[in-house]
C-alpha cells in the first residue's frame, strides 16, 4: 500500500488539493463512466451481461504460454475463483465458451470462445474501438489535466 493510502486508511491528513485536482478527477471519471456505459449498453444490445462481455474480451486478448483458464478469468475480472466457475458454467450453457480439463493438470480448467462468442465479441469489439476513438480527445484532455 503507498503511504498516501496508509495516511488515508489511518485518518492521517494528506497535502491540500486544489479544485482544479478535483476538477480534473472528476472529469476523468465521468468520461470512464460514460465509455462504461455504452459498454454496459452495447453488451445488453448483443444479449450478453456485461460481466459475461468483460470475460470473452478478457479470455480473447489472454496472452501467455497456456490457455486461459478459470483462474485467468477470476483474475482479469477481479473475482473470486468460485465466481469466476459460475461465470463460466453459465457461459459453456449459453454456448460461449468450451470449458475442458488441461492435460497438464485434470483440476485445471480450460476456456476457449465458441465460434458464436467470437462473432458476438467482434462484432462488440469493432463498437467499442469506434467509440474509443470518439472519446480519445476528451479522455486525453482529461488525463492531461491530472498531471500539470
Amino acid at each position: 500500500m503507498t503511504p498516501e493510502a496508509n495516511a488515508r486508511e489511518e485518518g492521517t491528513p494528506v497535502r491540500e488539493l486544489s479544485s482544479e485536482e478535483y476538477a480534473a478527477l472528476a472529469a476523468f471519471r465521468y468520461q470512464l463512466r460514460r465509455f462504461l456505459a455504452f459498454s454496459e449498453a452495447a453488451a445488453g444490445k448483443a444479449g450478453l451481461p456485461p460481466q459475461q462481455h468483460q470475460a470473452l474480451l478478457a479470455l480473447a486478448g489472454h496472452v501467455g504460454p497456456e490457455p486461459p483458464s478459470v483462474g485467468t478469468l477470476a483474475a482479469q475480472l477481479l473475482i473470486a475463483a468460485h465466481t469466476a466457475a459460475e461465470l463460466a458454467s453459465r457461459m459453456v450453457e449459453a454456448d460461449l465458451l468450451i470449458k475442458t480439463a488441461s492435460a497438464q493438470d485434470r483440476r485445471r480448467m480450460t476456456l476457449v470462445l465458441t465460434p458464436k462468442a467470437e462473432s458476438v465479441l467482434r462484432r462488440l469489439t469493432v463498437a467499442h474501438l469506434e467509440e474509443l476513438r470518439v472519446l480519445e480527445p476528451a479522455l486525453v484532455l482529461a488525463l492531461g489535466q491530472l498531471n500539470p
